[in-house]
């Protein structure tokens, strides 16, 4: 099990990540403490970030709801509850789709798919990620498509869970997005439909099997 002295390191390397304005720590802290939130990559850079902060950052990681709480957790944790401490957990998958154009495939899931650009890398930008709510897209500049598919071949790229699955096919058909597939249920129980992106990546928004 990770030592105090593992987790005061990893909170100062989340405070030196924070003040070298390091992109990707600022979905780690959004991700993590409620009063950052609501806030953007920038903002977060910008939002002062003291020890304290990346202290509660790490306990809460740990499960912990404060820095006192891992300490004292540390002291008091009994076999069992650091072989359970041991278990990988995996927090949520951030799937890659290839693209010819960053700025235009962000355009296209900005103003068909209501996503937004949480941030872009290189000049000319050759990777990105964009969100809604939950989910989380990467896109990879590429030259050529990275294998081609026969026709009629379904090979996702990425499968994003909905809740109110109609009611989101219903806002992509008045904005016109491509469809590859409409809403429809599968014979497991699971209503699905398929968007059809520029670059030929299939995305697939879908409800639980019931």
């Amino acid at each position: 099990m990770p030592t105090l002295e593992h987790h005061k390191k990893q909170a100062k390397l989340y405070l030196k990540w924070h003040r070298e304005r390091y992109y990707p720590v600022a979905a780690v802290i959004g991700w993590i403490l409620p009063r950052f939130r609501n806030l953007t990559d920038n903002q977060i850079l910008d939002h002062g970030f003291k020890l304290a902060d990346a202290q509660e950052l790490v306990a809460r990681k740990s499960g912990f709801d404060s820095w006192q709480a891992l300490k004292k957790g540390l002291q008091t944790v009994t076999d069992r509850i650091a072989t359970d401490a041991e278990k990988p957990f995996l927090a949520f998958a951030e799937p890659q789709l290839f693209v010819s154009d960053i700025e235009a495939a962000c355009g296209f899931y900005r103003q068909k798919l209501g996503f937004e650009t949480r941030f872009t890398y290189g000049e000319p930008p050759f990777y990105a990620q964009i969100i809604r709510d939950g989910a989380r897209l990467n896109l990879r500049h590429v030259d050529k498509p990275p294998f081609t598919t026969s026709h009629g071949d379904d090979l996702l790229a990425a499968t994003i869970a909905v809740d109110n699955i109609k009611a989101l096919f219903l806002e992509y058909q008045a904005a016109m997005a491509p469809f590859h597939q409409t809403l429809r249920t599968e014979p497991w129980g699971a209503r699905t439909f398929i968007i059809k992106d520029p670059d030929g990546n299939l995305v697939c928004f879908a409800t639980s099997a019931n």
